[in-house]
């Protein structure tokens, strides 16, 4: 497997804790099987599980692939940048885990698709800016058709689906809002 997937094992296994597989299984819905599996590196997750169990430790999707530490500068060649096995939806961490926001710079392929059933618990809300293509966002029972330039606020706590309808790769940067303590 993938460096990247090596890491995001790495990740969950220090996120978890003492907690045990069984519990994680519970609190995220994916098997304990699987969860061996990712955090031994020997399973690439697509961005619907890593979603998952972002939601069962209580952190962001980006956390997980992001690498600890709380420096104020992140160069680009030092982001972690995670691609799903399935769409190919990209994800580049541009900021660091923290702050008291997270960017996340996001890459979707012509006719590409990626869907999250729950909602991210460690977030408040986000900001979804479209830089360049088009995007058609599905949350909950509503839905946005959305073009370069357009800018796109939610609330976490429904299923949401990001689609790209357009011939080209679309790019947008993603600005995650944290609880408050």
């Amino acid at each position: 497997m993938s460096e990247i997937d090596q890491r995001i094992g790495a990740r969950i296994r220090a996120l978890r804790g003492p907690a045990t597989l069984d519990a994680l299984a519970a609190a995220s819905g994916v098997s304990r099987a699987m969860l061996s599996r990712i955090e031994h590196g020997q399973s690439s997750a697509t961005a619907q599980l890593l979603n998952r169990l972002a939601g069962g430790l209580g952190v962001t999707l980006s956390a997980l692939v992001a690498e600890e530490g709380d420096a104020k500068l992140r160069r680009r060649a030092a982001q972690p940048v995670w691609q799903d096995p399935g769409s190919g939806y990209t994800r580049r961490a541009v900021s660091g885990p923290g702050g008291l926001a997270e960017i996340v710079e996001v890459t979707l392929p012509p006719g590409a698709a990626v869907a999250f059933d729950n909602a991210q618990v460690a977030a408040v809300g986000q900001q979804l800016w479209v830089l360049t293509g088009g995007l058609h966002v599905t949350l909950g029972q509503a839905s946005h058709r959305l073009a370069a330039g357009d800018c796109l606020a939610m609330r976490f706590g429904e299923p949401v689906r990001f689609h790209n309808p357009t011939r080209r790769t679309t790019r947008y940067a993603v600005f995650l809002e944290r609880a408050r303590a």
